[in-house]
């Protein structure tokens, strides 16, 4: 998660004005607790309406987390793909699927999920004319190219592969073998959506309705947004809290003094400047364990000046010019690893994690860096801007570490630079415009945990997050023949081929794997991260 499509899109002015009621114990939306039961945790503005094929950001994502709940769920300990609407999933080719819908879910304005919801939310998804994000994870199904063609109108309204055999069945055809794609169907996009959605759109997005345990029950952008249990919710999930007010930090500190102050539950972020102090202000309610985040920096190949013949060596030099096991020591105090590949620890070696894929591309070497980047042309323009979000997450420390770093290998203190954009959201929406002027900070949270998810999304040409435009025949074709490999051992080995490719282009620079970190206050209990560093919300109580 957490790139983001090229897709244009019209933001809904009303997405952030959601009717302000009344905040704590006031009118609970459907949900139960009174004010004593309500958690509040730090928060950022999402970049997008929060429509579940158009969120792939991490803020964003948090909120479908509580209000959605799909054919799958990953387990919150072990991020294992369980049934969670799905009855049964069957195939017996790996490219047709019979899907059967459980009974007994509603969405919490009472509308009963059907086969129907998801087969009519899976094509507003992939349709070019509603610009979503996320169209691309439904480009494996039969008939994508028809509803969202590469250039022109649509051909189609929806996907021929997506059939509605009754209210509680539908099947699934795709265009090659994909033997883990039920795995796939926790992430967000897939989601149903109530009829409501389409009856009036404008509304639905001005306040979301969802079938999870949560509903939304105001939101105020630059403020907060207030979450409250839904009573009626018939998972096996429920809330165990009256509900969750995610306030927005422009400044993750500023959450963390909040924190410490008694002014906030939960921050799930420590900032980096905090770290040394962490354990002495909250002791055992501090959390720091591995998480499926890996950061990067990535390229502007839409860029003429950052898309030359040879100038991969350009970026395998940059790459060794990084002292990442000094950074992650000294700015992150080992709450980073220097990162080995492309993907994350938490998949494990059987998973396609290696540590040893990336090689001395990922070792500090400066005389070497040196070398490559003069091989390489050299940085275009002489200095290169390291573009991040100036806002949450403590992100002027590292980049100021790396490009001190890159300038010392290099003999050259004007090499490299900090380029801090104001908020996340004005960062993401000049990426997603290719507005970038160099490198620029990239982050992924896994959707899911398959080595496909760490690659396909990122790095395949016209890929959902593929930010800078990378592309490579290569890579594309070992991905689909990955994809098309029933024997999971046989697909993992191939993905690590396309990986391979990946990194004899450096078609981005991994730089460390993040562990999750939260810190909570005294009032709260039960508080754990999931393998994607997002609080188990429905888990926590209030003392």
């Amino acid at each position: 998660m957490r790139g983001a499509t090229h897709a244009k899109w019209a933001a809904v002015a009303t997405v952030v004005a959601l009717a302000a009621t009344g905040c704590g114990g006031g009118g609970d939306g459907g949900g139960g607790g009174g004010a004593e039961g309500i958690v509040s945790s730090s928060w950022g503005d999402p970049q997008n309406p929060l429509e579940p094929a158009n969120t792939n950001e991490v803020q964003g994502g948090k909120v479908l987390s509580m209000i959605f709940r799909g054919l799958k769920r990953y387990n919150p300990k072990t991020g294992a793909a369980e049934d969670m609407l799905a009855e049964k999933i069957e195939t017996t080719d790996s490219t047709t699927f019979t899907i059967t819908v459980k009974d007994g879910w509603t969405f919490s304005n009472g509308e009963k999920v059907t086969a129907k919801s998801f087969v009519d939310a899976w094509n507003y998804g992939a349709n070019l004319k509603n610009n979503q994000r996320n169209a691309f994870f439904f480009a494996q199904i039969e008939g994508y190219d028809q509803v969202h063609p590469e250039s022109g109108q649509p051909k189609a309204q929806t996907m021929s592969g997506l059939k509605l055999v009754n209210d509680k069945t539908f099947t699934v055809k795709l265009t090659q073998k994909f033997s883990t794609w039920p795995d796939t169907l926790g992430y967000a996009a897939f989601a149903p959506l109530p009829k409501a959605f389409f009856d009036d759109h404008d509304a639905w997005v001005a306040k979301p309705v969802g079938n999870g345990p949560y509903t939304i029950q105001s939101y105020a952008k630059g403020s907060q947004m207030e979450l409250r249990k839904w009573d009626a919710y018939p998972g096996p999930d429920k809330a165990q809290n009256g509900g969750v007010t995610l306030k927005v930090y422009t400044d993750n500190n500023t959450a963390y003094t909040d924190l410490t102050a008694g002014n906030l539950d939960l921050v799930d972020d420590v900032p980096a400047s905090q770290l040394k102090n962490v354990s002495a202000d909250l002791g055992d309610r501090y959390i720091n364990q591995p998480a499926g985040i890996i950061q990067t920096l990535a390229f502007p190949f839409y860029d003429p000046a950052w898309n030359k013949p040879g100038q991969e060596k350009l970026r395998q030099g940059l790459s060794m010019a990084i002292d990442r096991k000094q950074i992650t020591e000294t700015i992150f105090q080992k709450t980073r690893t220097p990162a080995t590949d492309w993907t994350s620890p938490v998949l494990g070696e059987d998973g396609g994690y290696s540590k040893t894929l990336c090689g001395k591309a990922c070792e500090y070497d400066a005389a070497e860096a040196k070398k490559l980047v003069a091989e390489g042309g050299g940085i275009p323009g002489g200095t290169m801007k390291i573009s991040y979000n100036a806002d949450t997450g403590s992100h002027k420390e590292w980049v100021d570490a790396v490009c001190n770093s890159i300038n010392r290998a290099l003999g050259n203190t004007k090499a490299c630079v900090g380029n801090p954009i104001g908020t996340f959201a004005d960062f993401r929406n000049q990426i997603t415009q290719s507005k970038m002027p160099g490198p620029f900070r990239a982050g992924w949270q896994m959707d899911y945990p398959l080595i496909q998810n760490f690659l396909q999304p990122l790095y395949y040409t016209g890929a959902s997050s593929n930010d800078g435009k990378w592309t490579n025949k290569q890579f594309d074709q070992l991905v689909d023949q990955a994809n098309a490999e029933t024997d999971i051992k046989k697909a993992v080995e191939t993905f690590q081929k396309a990986e391979e490719v990946l990194r004899d282009q450096m078609g981005a620079i991994p730089l460390w794997y993040q562990n999750g970190s939260a810190g909570y206050s005294d009032r709260i209990e039960n508080v754990a991260l999931n393998p994607f560093s997002v609080p188990v919300y429905d888990e926590i109580k209030v003392k």
